[in-house]
Formats: structure tokens, C-alpha cells, sequence
């Protein structure tokens, strides 16, 4: 696969199906690459497969998930390299790891859900913001346990992503109301909760997820609402922002918006720090945000 193959297969999953997350394409991309790749030694692999993530990061597309998600399946696969084994079978093995990892993580999704969705009682109010897969999974599985709830969602500008939540979750008869991303504090005074999603989650426990997020979270701190984010592990970074200026700008723009003065540019993300986070539910159970650092040495290891 050259580049341009590489970019048309992740950009088909990206477009075509919708339940898919930038990361799992990232994945599903790198193991077609590995499959066709025509590398004669682990070296020359590696290096294409680097050069294939950074095709996939340049495209319009979230690059937190890819950077994150690339990093680690990399990471598992070439632990397979290993001395005294001939390139063929190094590579088989690749393989092998890298469907085994893939499996795991299209199975992650739900164990998040089936986690957080413990917490939701009958009769609560939920304040969701924008699009979330694995929130609205965990909706999802609250509704197949028979809860009634409420769920506020923002329209979150500004793609209006949390119109097409409010429609999907509006088919599982839960109770809806799309509200302005100006009308957080307003309506934060009214519920029980708040559970977002996240693009990736740092070292420190922090997220960045899409841009809102850390008003709503600071609003929830300053209200007394627990602070609640729903995400698989394999979106767990190794960086360390402290602020929003620490951020990658290739995190906060799509790649045709680096092109562009960016101070004329509104970021899609935003960063927001541990101290205001509850908890974390992920694949690897429910976590504080002082435990992140020490799952990702778990996952590195």
C-alpha cells in the first residue's frame, strides 16, 4: 500500500461507518498495511508503518485517537520482533498480535458501557456533551436495564454534533433536550451528572476532548457535580500538557486548518486538567485520574 492507498482506505472506514472511531481505523489501517506491506527486514517495517501514521494524521480526521491508538499497537506488535527469528515469521506474529489487539479494543466499547451505566439511576438527569460513541453505548445499556432517565445534551458547536446525538438517542425513547453550549452553567444546577467522552487522555489524567469540555467540567466542579469520563484505553497518551497552550496544535486543528493563520482559527479541542475530573471509566475498570499514569506504564511495559 502507498500512501495514497493508506489515506483512501483510512478516510472510506472514517466516512462510510460511522460507528467506528478514529482510533479502531487507525488499526484496522495499519493491519491492511501489514498485510500487503513488501518489507524484507523488522527495520524497513517499522519505518513504513510509521510513515503510514503520519498519513493518517494528516488528514482532516481527530489526530489525538490516531496518535495514541497508532502508538500502542505499534508498541504490542513489535514486542513480537525478537532475536534469532526469521523476518516472515516476526511478521506472521505481527499479525497475529495485531488482530488479537484489535479484538480487544472493538470489544472495549462495551465493557465502558456496561461500567458506567451502573451509575445512572432511575429518574436522573445526565448532562452529555456533543457526539460520543461510548456515551451513547452506555445510554444505550441504562435503557436495556429498564432506567428511565433525562438526558441534556449540547448542541456543541461547531459541526452541531449533539443534534445528531440527541436524534439517536431520541430512538431509544430517552428523553432529550438539545440545550445552546452558552446554556451549561444554567442547566448544570439541574442535573445529577455529567459523563463525556474523550479523544485521548494524557498522563496526568486529564482528557482533551472536543472544545467545551473544560467549561462544562469547571462548571460541574463549582456546582458539586460529579465530573464523569467514559473512555476505551487505547486513547491513553504519553503526553503531558499543563495548560491549553500546551496542546499539539496538530490536537487542537484538522491538517487543512495548519495551512491557515491559526489565530484566526478556533480550535476543535480543548484540555481538561485531572483536578476537575470524578472519575474515569475505561476498559481497564473504573479509574481516578491519579491512576492513568500507572496503567500506561502497565501498557508499555
Amino acid at each position: 500500500m502507498n500512501k495514497t492507498d493508506v489515506e483512501s482506505y483510512f478516510c472510506g472506514i472514517m466516512r462510510k461507518e460511522s460507528e467506528v472511531s478514529a482510533g479502531i481505523a487507525t488499526i484496522r489501517t495499519l493491519l491492511k498495511f501489514l498485510e500487503h506491506d513488501k518489507s524484507e527486514t523488522v527495520q524497513e517495517l517499522d519505518a513504513n508503518l510509521k510513515n503510514a501514521v503520519d498519513v493518517m494524521r494528516n488528514t482532516d480526521f481527530p489526530v489525538t485517537a490516531v496518535a495514541s491508538g497508532s502508538e500502542l499497537f505499534l508498541r504490542f506488535i513489535t514486542l513480537a520482533a525478537l532475536d534469532n527469528k526469521p523476518f516472515a515469521d516476526c511478521k506472521k506474529i505481527m499479525l497475529h498480535r495485531g488482530e488479537i489487539f484489535l479484538k480487544k479494543l472493538m470489544e472495549a466499547r462495551g465493557k465502558v458501557a456496561k461500567l458506567a451505566s451502573t451509575f445512572i439511576f432511575d429518574g436522573a438527569k445526565i448532562l452529555i456533551h456533543s457526539k460520543s460513541k461510548v456515551v451513547f453505548e452506555t445510554m444505550k445499556e441504562a435503557v436495556l436495564s429498564n432506567k428511565r432517565f433525562q438526558v441534556f445534551v449540547t448542541k456543541s458547536s461547531p459541526d452541531s454534533s449533539g443534534e445528531e446525538m440527541a436524534k439517536a438517542l431520541q430512538k431509544y425513547n430517552i428523553q432529550c433536550t438539545v440545550i445552546l453550549d452558552s446554556a451549561v452553567g444554567y442547566v448544570m444546577e439541574q442535573v445529577d451528572m455529567v459523563m463525556v467522552g474523550a479523544e485521548g487522555v494524557v498522563e496526568s489524567g486529564g482528557i482533551i476532548n472536543k472544545v467545551g469540555s473544560f467549561t462544562m467540567a469547571v462548571c460541574a466542579k463549582e456546582m458539586k457535580k460529579p465530573f464523569y469520563v467514559l473512555t476505551e484505553s487505547f486513547k491513553f497518551s504519553r503526553i503531558y500538557p499543563l495548560n491549553q497552550r500546551d496542546l499539539p496544535n496538530e490536537f487542537k486543528y484538522t491538517a487543512s486548518m495548519l495551512n491557515k493563520d491559526l489565530s484566526k482559527q478556533h480550535p476543535l479541542v480543548d484540555y481538561t486538567p485531572p483536578s476537575f475530573i470524578t472519575l474515569l471509566f475505561t476498559d481497564l475498570g473504573i479509574l481516578t485520574p491519579s491512576a492513568v499514569s500507572d496503567e500506561l506504564i502497565k501498557l508499555y511495559l
